[in-house]
């Protein structure tokens, strides 16, 4: 089971952590593994390229585990309040269609949010 994590201070998604192996199938064919990876990295591409907010964020090629912090959102780094909008709006919106993928994939994800 991949767990998320996501990070909020107040109402504003700042950062997530993913966790684990989703388990759905074999490793290449494995959909919601895939569909995970792929919307972290769009994320990730989204807020340091899009919106050049600095981000940081580890992959453990090992375990496959995740710690993405985008600390823009919250206002640091000199972004203006549309941007910390957008950027929270955007891990907003991933923990969102996380949460949409629970309910048919409820054996395989696991989401929960934090006050950091």
């Amino acid at each position: 089971m991949i767990k998320i994590t996501f990070f909020k201070r107040g109402e504003v998604y700042f950062g997530f952590r993913e966790t684990g192996h989703a388990g759905f199938d074999d490793a290449g064919k494995d959909i919601v593994c895939s569909a995970i990876s792929a919307m972290t990295m769009l994320v990730v591409n989204a807020v340091e390229v899009s919106y050049a907010s600095d981000i940081q964020y580890t992959i453990d090629e090992d375990t496959a585990d995740v710690e993405v912090y985008a600390y823009g959102a919250l206002g640091r780094n000199g972004e203006n309040d549309e941007q910390q909008y957008a950027i929270s709006g955007l891990i907003q919106a991933y923990f969102i269609q996380l949460m949409d993928m629970t309910e048919d994939y409820y054996d395989y994800i696991e989401v929960e949010e934090e006050q950091a």
